[in-house]
């Protein structure tokens, strides 16, 4: 039986030839960069993240790893521990030791990437309690590595878990572990906001306008934000998994008020490799002004050395550019590694 090759929307593609792959390469190692900054190292607040069932947090361990507290539940993202990856090692300690996590409820894989997917990780963090939410195409695999207590999305699928709505929705990029398991799982990003949140209608959510560039918050967006925070409702969160830019950002964002999106901004140098797969920081700033949230937690750099990019050279990049759109200083929350945003439910601040 032929196996399912899985696409980006309009069939983006994000193949390079062995010639281009080459170049990247040659041109590399001509290229000197400065490794000296490095992500802050924060104390993680251990005792509070073990005791916390009440309060939305947001804990970067590194890359695309965090540790979320979300109405009730402990779930991680793309749990990465791992000391290197291939011949890189780690740029910094893990936020948090994988043996202090809390127990968790819920672990989100957005594909099958080694940097996203680190098996050894997923075996000491997973329990009898753990449910595993994997992309279309994935759950086979990870149920012949041992992950029995698992359930694959296609695009646009929800799942519920306690009070919490889970859904999977589109990115742009592609995934491979083997040689010859190209594309044969999908890849994505998450969305999780409570069960009973009221969407818009599809009417109001087809003219639901876009914020403008140079406005920090949408008048509509705004408004829903508000009325969620009256209510006691947790923040919806989006993290956004692995992507280069694509149209889907505006689609999400009139699907969900989103009000926190979890942001990747690095591995995108050389551009003329990585465009399609890899957002810069400047398309990441278009893509959360279009999917109209509130506020963006950088991710996806200062950790391992996958492209040509510094952790310096991205944060100055997405600074410049936040300055160019006139985007408030407050709505980009730079995390360091071990460092928990606490988001409140009962008034619109975060501390």
């Amino acid at each position: 039986m032929p196996k399912i090759r899985y696409n980006n929307i309009d069939n983006v593609s994000t193949d390079k030839t062995l010639k281009e792959f080459k170049q990247w390469r040659e041109q590399r190692r001509r290229k000197v960069k400065d490794y000296s900054y490095k992500v802050p190292k924060h104390e993680p607040e251990l005792d509070y993240l073990h005791a916390n069932r009440e309060e939305t947090t947001i804990t970067w361990i590194g890359h695309s790893t965090f540790f979320i507290q979300y109405y009730g539940l402990n779930i991680v993202t793309d749990p990465v521990w791992a000391e290197k990856m291939g011949f890189q090692r780690r740029l910094g300690a893990p936020g948090i030791p994988i043996q202090d996590i809390p127990p968790l409820d819920v672990i989100l894989i957005s594909h099958s990437h080694y940097d996203h997917l680190h098996l050894a990780s997923l075996r000491k963090l997973i329990t009898s309690k753990t449910l595993l939410i994997v992309p279309d195409g994935l759950k086979r695999k990870m149920i012949r590595k041992g992950f029995h207590r698992c359930q694959e999305m296609k695009w646009w699928e929800h799942t519920v878990l306690g009070g919490v709505k889970i859904t999977f929705v589109p990115a742009q990029h592609w995934t491979r572990r083997t040689l010859f398991d190209t594309n044969t799982s999908h890849w994505g990003g998450y969305v999780l906001e409570p069960n009973h949140v009221l969407h818009t209608t599809e009417e109001s959510a087809a003219t639901k306008e876009v914020p403008d560039q140079s406005a920090s918050v949408n008048s509509e967006s705004q408004q829903a934000h508000d009325d969620k925070q009256v209510a006691g409702y947790p923040p919806v969160l989006y993290f956004v998994g692995d992507t280069g830019y694509f149209k889907e950002f505006k689609t999400i964002g009139e699907r969900f008020d989103i009000d926190v999106t979890l942001m990747p901004i690095g591995a995108y140098d050389p551009e003329w490799f990585m465009t399609s797969q890899h957002v810069t920081p400047e398309e990441a700033l278009q893509g959360f002004v279009e999917t109209g949230s509130q506020l963006m937690v950088p991710m996806h750099y200062g950790t391992f050395k996958l492209a040509d990019d510094t952790p310096k050279e991205a944060l100055d990049r997405l600074e410049a550019e936040r300055e160019r759109l006139g985007i408030a200083k407050e709505r980009i929350r730079v995390l360091g590694h071990g460092e928990t945003l606490r988001i409140r439910h009962e008034a619109d601040e975060t501390q």
